[in-house]
């Protein structure tokens, strides 16, 4: 379910787009003040020293802008950046061909890197730390080592799933930080500036409307915008008004809190069939035919964030805050039915 309007993961028609939007420095990006503050020192710090900047680690749901912040480093460091991603990397003669063509001081910029194989990451370790990379070539007797040295670089690697990250290749990153999800004040600056390079006209009420249900997240936000473009430019004079905003995204079935169909379903089936739960992931699976990595990976993080579901030893729970959000009726689960729950 990927390709959800509200989706944090890229569509075919974000590539484009994306480039156009991205902000180029960190003058023009907006939020994630702490991470800027930090990059912005150690950047200073390592230009001064002439040395590369310290390997970089960025973590956080899909479409917080990971890339953008990438690209970033390497424009302020002025070098270049190369850009793979761990499941294109499938030997380590691929990683070595890598490296070995990077300049001096430049970027390497791995996205998904928890997908890297283990024998491609044991290339890496000395990569990043002594600059030199050893691989085995042949087999059996004829099997020898070789030595590679490098330019120093900067490793920039990227991951929606930290907790996969193996714990050798973790600890060799200087810095690590997680991108959180942006306030609506941060996304309405955000849609104001992608409103402004789209030429599209409107008013501060209608990029609000939008800001609110773009789930924290600029590129959802931005996908958002060019669907309500669409719709005002069809039936509202071009012009994204608040009633403009309203009317596009409900037809598109995004609520006032930005969830959609998929996050309404799934927590429906819980308080519907399960009183509310606890109930177990596989079975809340089963009972919207969709699988439970799914549900665990896309739609629960933003309906935990939104207190609409606790994550509990005995299963998922649904919350006052989502009953009354759905429009219904709080019960609070007796300890009797948890009892039995657990029986069963």
């Amino acid at each position: 379910m990927d390709d959800r309007l509200v989706s944090g993961s890229t569509h075919e028609e974000d590539h484009s787009l994306d480039t156009n939007l991205r902000p180029k420095n960190l003058s023009t990006y907006v939020g994630q003040d702490g991470i800027k503050n930090t990059l912005s020192i150690s950047m200073t710090a390592a230009k001064q020293r002439g040395e590369p900047l310290d390997h970089l680690l960025l973590y956080g749901p899909p479409g917080l802008g990971k890339t953008t912040l990438s690209n970033i480093v390497a424009t302020e460091m002025e070098v270049r950046i190369k850009t793979t991603s761990g499941p294109a990397i499938e030997r380590a003669g691929d990683m070595v061909a890598i490296l070995s063509q990077l300049q001096q001081d430049d970027v390497l910029f791995i996205d998904e890197i928890h997908r890297l194989s283990r024998v491609v990451e044991e290339v890496l370790y000395p990569a990043m730390e002594d600059f030199f990379v050893t691989w085995v070539i042949d087999k059996g007797l004829k099997a020898r080592s070789m030595n590679l040295s490098l330019k120093p670089f900067t490793l920039i690697g990227a991951t929606t799933r930290y907790g996969m990250i193996s714990s050798p290749l973790r600890d060799r990153f200087g810095s690590i930080h997680r991108l959180e999800f942006y306030t609506v004040q941060d996304m309405e600056q955000i849609l104001l500036r992608s409103a402004r390079i789209l030429d599209v006209a409107y008013s501060p009420d209608g990029l609000h409307e939008i800001a609110k249900r773009a789930r924290g997240t600029p590129r959802v936000a931005n996908r958002l915008l060019r669907r309500v473009r669409d719709y005002a430019q069809v039936v509202a004079d071009n012009i994204i008004t608040q009633d403009v905003a309203l009317k596009a995204l409900t037809d598109l079935k995004i609520d006032d809190l930005g969830l959609d169909g998929v996050d309404v379903n799934v927590v429906k089936c819980i308080i519907e069939k399960f009183d509310g739960g606890p109930v177990g992931i596989d079975t809340i699976a089963a009972s919207i035919n969709e699988e439970s990595e799914t549900i665990e990976d896309v739609y629960e993080p933003y309906l935990i964030q939104m207190g609409f579901l606790d994550r509990t030893q005995r299963g998922r729970v649904a919350t006052r805050r989502a009953y009354e959000h759905l429009g219904y009726e709080f019960n609070q689960p007796s300890s009797s039915r948890l009892q039995s729950r657990m029986e069963l």
